[in-house]
């Protein structure tokens, strides 16, 4: 499996879209750049997912900077072992403080956040969303960003939703069953597709896009 972990994998699953969708060209064309936008992997790549959830991406940012802050190598232990209290002071909701808790003993247990990179897409998907609190669009981001998955789209964001519908001048957003069963024929570069339509979002909208 390739892993995008360069601006060249970007180039090449650009080209390869675009050949087998010329649909695509257009889409391209507006949104320009396609940033890479790599996050580490582990518990720190996971954690900043999980404070993405839902919220916006200025508020997901202060957060994380808290977070960070408070944590500076987060240790999933330290986060497990800390008090409520603490983590609400840093704008953690009690859900998002569960989900860290959870993936924090999931890795106890065993898990290797990291050597999901080695597993197919689906396997990979299986392992995050069997842990409390992680749910499909937080797995699908953590591959693509944190694990450079090549074939993941996140048809839950909202962002793509609207980018897709946007395109393909229909009413958006685009139901979600809808946009992953367009977003197959994307395969094997779905997690590049996803980059795009991020880009063409903001790039239509002036809005900042992408979870990472």
């Amino acid at each position: 499996m390739r892993v995008i972990a360069t601006e060249a994998d970007i180039a090449d699953g650009l080209a390869a879209l675009v050949a087998a969708d010329p649909r695509l060209a257009p889409v391209l064309a507006v949104a320009g750049r396609v940033p890479l936008r790599r996050a580490a992997p582990g518990f720190a790549g996971l954690a900043r997912v999980v404070i993405g959830q839902q919220v916006s991406i200025a508020s997901a940012e202060a957060i994380w900077s808290r977070f960070a802050a408070a944590f500076p190598a987060p240790d999933p232990a330290a986060v497990a072992a800390s008090g409520d209290e603490r983590l609400r002071a840093i704008g953690l909701s009690g859900a998002k403080i569960a989900a860290l808790r959870a993936v924090a003993e999931a890795e106890a247990g065993g898990l290797d956040l990291g050597g999901l990179a080695d597993l197919p897409g689906a396997a990979a998907h299986a392992r995050l969303t069997a842990i409390r609190g992680i749910g499909p669009w937080t797995a699908d981001v953590y591959l693509l960003f944190c694990l450079g998955h090549p074939d993941v789209f996140p048809a839950g964001d909202l962002a793509l939703r609207h980018a897709v519908a946007d395109a393909f001048d229909a009413r958006g957003p685009m139901p979600i069953r809808e946009l992953a069963k367009t977003a197959e024929s994307w395969s094997p570069w779905r997690a590049v597709a996803a980059r795009l339509f991020w880009a063409y979002y903001r790039a239509r909208r002036n809005i900042a896009a992408a979870p990472l």
